[in-house]
């Protein structure tokens, strides 16, 4: 069984599916996008900014789910230029530069044309 997580302030969901999900010490966060809570495309055009945005938003899945990004053992990345991939590691290393956690990047079409990262979780909460 599994309890599905709605951060506060969160975008609706553009699919059929939960912004993350708690199974047991395991929170799996979605596939995360620069999306507003009006569903709208945040910061068009910006790498960095598209990156950072994801990464909060994947922050506030973690705490509502009761972990946070040092819980995270996991980071699927998926980006739509590889002439990005430096501005993501940039912001990346910001916020997971300490004990970085295992990942993977593919360079993809994404479901939005403007969007240029979405980026996935899995975290592990509680005793090792």
């Amino acid at each position: 069984m599994f309890l599905p997580i709605l951060p506060k302030g969160a975008a609706k969901p553009i699919a059929p599916y939960a912004h993350a999900t708690k199974a047991g010490n395991t929170v799996y966060v979605s596939g995360t996008l620069a999306i507003g809570a009006d569903g709208k495309s945040m910061h068009v055009g910006d790498m960095k900014a598209q990156t950072r945005y994801v990464i909060e938003q994947i922050k506030a899945a973690l705490e509502a789910a009761g972990a946070s990004l040092e819980d995270v053992a996991y980071n699927m990345i998926f980006i739509k230029r590889v002439s990005d991939y430096t501005s993501l590691n940039e912001v990346y290393g910001e916020y997971f530069g300490k004990n970085p956690p295992a990942r993977y990047c593919i360079v993809t079409e994404l479901v939005r044309d403007e969007f240029l990262v979405e980026i996935s979780s899995i975290a592990h909460v509680g005793p090792a």
